[in-house]
């Protein structure tokens, strides 16, 4: 019996995983979180806090972080709730204030590509990858870094035209993760400028050789796909970048490819995933049929041969804004 009870956690030493076991089991989910514990709307699966909940204390007690809340994503979750809202499936949790913030998030929509398609759908995502190029989630352990703060075009804002800017919060990662700053994965604004034309702006910084700058439409996709980044609303970017600007914290994603492979194969042998001890979202596993992480070193190669043939791309400016 004494040796059953130590077996599991005999397991996730020789996967690595002992400290963020032992961490998670040291501190019991309170009860005013353990309400928020869940798989229905604006809930979080009992995975992924557990999992979440071990990182940040991991890193807390490593010295790597200092901030006393933390962040979760499941990206097995659909992009739109019953409502037709934007799903709530990235986590702001922060123990000491008792506060929990369920907000909405983007996953990577992939590519379709003639030797592999790894596209995913507007509503729930499929395929996940660590690899450069391919514009896919991947699950894993985090930490926030700095943020950069980047021009993007000129809007029309209130009749008037004006310079949007977007602040990047890059990631550092570890295991399947650690290439993020190489893939350029972080969290942003789910907004981009659309360019249409250009106007002459001498005087801005933004200026070309020529002092145009450009303009365009601003498109936002709170509730669509993203390009491997994680995404937020407006309002809700601006409450994650005040918590973490200066004070880096953990995020933690849900699936790691471990998971991925673990319920792919229990959808092909046609077991229950409740009695495998494996979770993914039940509305959005019947739409996906089965998951597939693409390792980087399969997926690498695809995307490097596919950049090769492409044809050489010639620049065209802009057409003069009328």
């Amino acid at each position: 019996m004494l040796r059953n009870r130590f077996r599991p956690l005999l397991v996730a030493w020789l996967l690595g995983l002992a400290p963020m076991l032992a961490a998670a089991q040291s501190e019991p989910i309170p009860g005013w979180l353990q309400r928020h514990v869940g798989t229905g709307e604006g809930k979080i699966a009992p995975v992924v806090l557990r999992r979440a909940r071990a990182l940040h204390q991991r890193k807390l007690a490593s010295g790597a972080v200092r901030n006393p809340c933390y962040l979760a994503m499941d990206a097995t979750r659909p992009s739109t709730e019953k409502s037709g809202a934007p799903a709530r499936r990235f986590y702001v949790i922060c123990e000491g204030r008792k506060q929990f913030r369920a907000i909405s998030s983007g996953y990577g929509n992939g590519r379709k590509l003639e030797r592999a398609d790894f596209s995913n759908g507007r509503t729930c995502a499929r395929h996940f990858s660590n690899a450069e190029g391919s514009k896919l989630t991947t699950g894993g352990a985090y930490v926030t870094a700095e943020t950069r703060t980047s021009f993007k075009g000129y809007i029309r804002d209130g009749g008037k035209r004006k310079a949007f800017f977007r602040t990047f919060l890059l990631f550092d990662g570890e295991g399947d993760t650690a290439n993020a700053r190489e893939r350029a994965i972080g969290g942003h604004r789910a907004a981009f400028v659309k360019w249409q034309c250009r106007f002459k702006k001498p005087g801005s910084r933004h200026a070309d050789e020529e002092g145009f700058v450009p303009f365009g439409r601003l498109v936002d996709y709170t509730a669509g796909r993203s390009n491997g980044c994680t995404t937020w609303s407006e309002d809700h970017t601006d409450e994650v970048l005040d918590l973490v600007r200066g004070n880096p914290t953990t995020l933690y994603i849900y699936p790691e490819s471990g998971d991925i492979d673990a319920v792919a194969r229990a959808v092909k042998g046609k077991r229950s995933l409740k009695g495998a001890g494996l979770y993914w979202n039940a509305s959005c596993l019947s739409k996906i049929g089965t998951p597939k992480f693409w390792p980087k070193r399969k997926l690498q190669p695809i995307i490097n041969a596919w950049r090769d043939s492409l044809p050489s791309y010639t620049y065209e400016p802009l057409p003069i804004c009328k």
